[in-house]
């Protein structure tokens, strides 16, 4: 696994051994990053269920603002903060744009600070029963108003969620393949 662009690009990605940690490919991410284009720029980030961090650094070598992970696994977190460091040495980024918060989603309320694009992998097999909660409880606290929501998810899968509207799918349903639904709120 790599970044796929912008001024980090190739650095490699650690990833933790074992299955507790599904990184996004490099060829979806790829697709994703494409679709957003530059608006990405400016962006204030969150990756949510964090991993390797790949959504979140991804972003910051394209241009956004700043990144901020959250995740919980103690593995995870040390391949993540290895990652973190260096995406930051390799785009000569300030350490103050990124955050990595070792913190439950579940537990994030309207005193965390807010972002305009949020990245949120779950995994795979809670995604159909948890993700109107993770919404509720995770995204709707920290979204700004025109916040988009990146969700991967089994391609086989199109939550409907409450106050959300899916703007685009990127990647080709299927049940095992990896796609991306990008929510919007309803206005």
């Amino acid at each position: 696994m790599r970044i796929t662009g912008g001024a980090a690009r190739g650095i490699q990605i650690k990833a933790p051994k074992g299955n507790a940690t599904r990184p996004a490919t490099d060829r979806l991410r790829e697709a994703i990053f494409s679709s957003l284009g530059a608006s990405i720029e400016g962006c204030k980030v969150a990756d949510l269920f964090a991993g390797t961090g790949s959504y979140g650094l991804e972003a910051l070598s394209r241009g956004a603002a700043s990144s901020t992970f959250f995740e919980t696994d103690h593995t995870a977190l040390t391949c993540l903060r290895q990652n973190v460091q260096a995406t930051i040495r390799s785009c000569n980024l300030d350490t103050g744009v990124t955050k990595v918060v070792a913190r439950d989603v579940y537990t994030l309320d309207s005193n965390t600070p807010s972002y305009d694009l949020i990245f949120l992998d779950p995994p795979y097999d809670t995604i159909a029963e948890n993700l109107q909660r993770i919404f509720e409880r995770a995204i709707n606290p920290i979204a700004l108003e025109n916040a988009r929501v990146l969700v991967e998810l089994p391609g086989n899968l199109e939550p409907k969620i409450k106050d959300w509207q899916v703007l685009r799918r990127i990647g080709k349903a299927g049940k095992d393949k990896p796609t991306a639904l990008i929510y919007e709120r309803t206005h």
